[in-house]
C-alpha cells in the first residue's frame, strides 16, 4: 500500500531559523494540495520529502521505510518538479528528456519509448522536436512534469507549478495533475487557492512553518461559515478597507466595489452574510492563526 508518513518533522537552518516545525501527516493516493503563503515552509518541506534535505528532528516514512536511512527506496519512486526548473533551450523536448532519462539511469533500450510516452501524457508529442527556447511558459512546465514522470513514479511532488502561467495554461496544468493522480500520490505545493480547488481532494495548510489544517477542503469551508461577508463600498474607500480588513476578493460593480471580507464579525451594518468558498476559508484560517496571507 502506498503511504507517506511525516512524524513530528522539523527543519532548522544553520543560523537557527526554524523553517518547519513539528509537522505530522499521513498521505495516500490522490492529489494533496499543500497550501500556504510565501515563507510558510512549504518549499523546505518539499525538499525534505524529496530527500534533498534531511529533517532536523522527526522522520519521514515511505511505505514504512525511513527515507533518511534508506533514501534510495523513495528516490526510485519519486518524480520532482522544483519551483525553479530550468531547461537547455537549444535542445528539443525529446532530446532534453532523453538526456535526463540517461542521467536518471533508465535502461538505454527503454528510453525512446518512455520519452514518447511522457510527451504524450503531457500533450507535447506533436511539438516534441521543437526547440525548448521556442516553448511558452506553460509548455516548459509540462516538460518539467514529463521529466518528473520518466521513471513512472508513485510519488510526484510539484512545487509552485503554475506561477507565471496565463489563465489558460494554468487551467490546462491543473487538469493534467488531476489526470496523473491515478494510483500515485501527487503533492501540489502552492500559494494559489484556485490551484487547489481545481485539482486536490485533500488539503494541508502551512503557515509560519507549522501545519494549521489537514483534511478535506469542504471541512475547512464549513468551519468558516458565519465569518464571510459581501460588502459594496465606494471605489475611493477600497484602499482604506483593505488596510483594515481581510479581503479575499474585490470586484467592480455599477454601484461601487463589491468586497468579500472574512473576520469575527461583519465589517459594517450594511454588509451581507456570504456563503464562504475555499479562498474565504483559507484567509479565515490564517486570520485565526495570526498570520498574514
Amino acid at each position: 500500500m502506498l503511504e507517506l508518513s511525516l512524524e513530528s518533522v522539523s527543519y532548522s537552518y544553520r543560523r537557527g531559523h526554524l523553517a518547519v516545525s513539528d509537522v505530522g501527516l499521513t498521505l495516500g493516493t490522490g492529489v494533496v494540495g499543500l497550501l500556504g503563503p510565501n515563507g510558510a515552509g512549504k518549499s523546505t518541506l518539499m525538499r525534505v520529502l524529496s530527500t534533498l534535505a534531511r529533517a532536523s528532528t522527526g522522520r519521514v516514512l515511505w511505505c514504512g521505510e525511513d527515507i533518511a536511512r534508506k533514501p534510495d527506496a523513495l528516490r526510485r519512486e519519486l518524480g520532482y518538479l522544483p519551483q525553479d526548473f530550468g531547461v537547455y533551450e537549444a535542445l528539443s523536448a525529446r532530446e532534453f528528456l532523453a538526456f535526463l532519462a540517461a542521467v536518471k539511469g533508465l535502461p538505454a533500450r527503454s528510453v525512446a519509448g518512455r520519452v514518447d510516452a511522457c510527451l504524450e501524457m503531457v500533450g507535447l508529442h506533436d511539438v516534441a522536436d521543437r526547440r525548448l527556447g521556442d516553448y511558452s511558459g506553460g509548455m516548459r512546465q509540462r516538460v518539467g512534469i514529463a521529466q518528473a514522470l520518466l521513471n513512472d513514479p508513485r510519488l510526484l511532488i510539484v512545487d509552485e507549478p503554475t506561477v507565471g502561467l496565463d489563465p489558460e495554461e494554468r487551467a490546462r496544468f491543473r487538469h493534467l495533475l488531476a489526470e496523473l493522480a491515478g494510483q500515485r500520490l501527487v503533492i501540489l505545493s502552492t500559494h494559489i487557492v484556485s490551484d487547489i480547488e481545481a485539482s486536490a481532494g485533500e488539503l494541508a495548510v502551512m503557515a509560519g512553518g507549522r501545519l494549521r489544517y489537514h483534511g478535506a477542503p469542504e471541512t475547512l469551508i464549513a468551519a468558516a461559515a458565519g465569518h464571510a461577508w459581501s460588502w459594496t463600498i465606494p471605489s475611493d474607500r477600497l484602499a482604506d478597507v483593505r488596510a483594515r480588513f481581510r479581503i479575499s476578493r474585490a470586484q467592480r460593480r455599477a454601484q461601487g466595489v463589491e468586497v468579500r471580507v472574512v473576520g469575527e464579525r461583519a465589517p459594517s451594518a450594511d454588509a451581507m452574510p456570504a456563503i464562504p468558498d475555499l479562498e474565504d476559508a483559507y484567509l479565515w484560517l490564517l486570520h485565526r492563526a495570526g498570520v498574514e496571507a
